[in-house]
């Protein structure tokens, strides 16, 4: 998400023949408090109301708060600017709010160095749980991105590596593996951002089974449920959600729209904190990972994390209205 813009759309009755998978709280959850602050400090927001609900990795058991952060435009800005000060606030608001998991790219632009200096300069990093991607097309080019990434993020380890929407896929995977190997990584994975990667990713999740896999869902573009989400919780793959917000377009879709009347009784505030417990409520689903720059924007995305989730028929009236 680069930006939450809004604007007025009509709602639509569809999502016909659409299947979600079981929409009941998943067994593997928990809920992880955040941390107490070290000492007194301006909050641009309220805190999230309660601990934020965490799911275990499949691979594991290892538990992640189910609301993640990414670094894609919101991070891409000059070191020691006026936006790098308030990403230091809004990391802030992240780390204290109970977050802990953080996914970027060699991609984008210079996302990663951005991050690994607000992570060190914060002491964050022992809080992190730190993804990042594989994303060129020969092994060579390979091992020297990854090098590039360990000095940008100031780290020698990262908790996941993933292979960048399939991309030399046949290369990358196996390298991931090999640095998985050698403790470079705890864990490795497999993204896409658009419906048209789905089937692929699925073959390649079946055949491969990494420990994670990455993918777009939102309630506009909800296809991933109809078999790659149940596929991945068959086989006990996590699953990690981009664009939950659609790169901003819900927002547009959104503006003047009230939220359902029982939005206030989940404690849903904001059609943000909508959009991501959409997406956490299909018990696939380990984490999504919305980016923003904003420290207010960031609590309210914590919000999220937090509470009962969506049933089955609440999806559906969203699908139905934003299809």
């Amino acid at each position: 998400m680069r930006t939450r813009r809004d604007f007025l759309a009509t709602a639509s009755l569809a999502a016909a023949g659409l299947a979600l998978a079981p929409l009941a709280a998943c067994s593997q959850e928990t809920a992880v408090p955040g941390p107490a602050p070290a000492g007194p400090a301006p909050a641009p927001a309220a805190p999230a109301a309660g601990p934020l609900i965490a799911r275990a990795i499949p691979a594991t058991g290892e538990r992640i708060p189910v609301i993640g952060a990414g670094t894609s435009g919101s991070y891409e800005t000059a070191l020691g600017s006026a936006e790098y000060q308030t990403l230091k606030e809004t990391i802030r608001v992240f780390f204290e709010g109970g977050g802990s998991l953080f996914d970027t790219s060699p991609n984008y632009s210079n996302a990663d160095e951005v991050l690994g200096a607000l992570l060190d300069e914060g002491g964050w990093r022992e809080r992190c749980f730190l993804a990042t991607k594989i994303a060129a097309d020969d092994r060579a080019a390979m091992e020297a991105q990854w090098a590039e990434s360990q000095r940008r993020l100031r780290t020698e380890r990262v908790e996941l590596l993933q292979v960048h929407n399939l991309r030399a896929w046949r290369i990358a995977l196996p390298y991931a593996r090999e640095l998985k190997e050698q403790g470079a990584t705890k864990y490795i994975g497999l993204t896409h951002y658009v419906e048209s990667g789905h089937a692929e990713l699925e073959r390649l999740m079946r055949a491969e089974k990494p420990d994670f896999i990455q993918v777009n869902y939102s309630v506009n573009a909800p296809q991933a449920a109809r078999s790659l989400l149940p596929a991945a919780q068959d086989l006990g793959v996590a699953v990690l959600i981009n664009r939950a917000f659609d790169d901003g377009k819900l927002f547009a879709q959104a503006r003047d729209k009230a939220l359902p009347g029982w939005a206030a009784e989940l404690g849903i505030g904001s059609w943000a904190q909508m959009f991501l417990k959409f997406a956490i409520s299909h018990p696939a689903v380990t984490a999504v990972i919305p980016a923003t720059g904003k420290p207010d924007r960031q609590a309210d995305n914590l919000k999220a994390g937090t509470g009962e989730l969506l049933s089955r028929a609440q999806q559906d009236e969203l699908i139905a209205l934003f299809a």
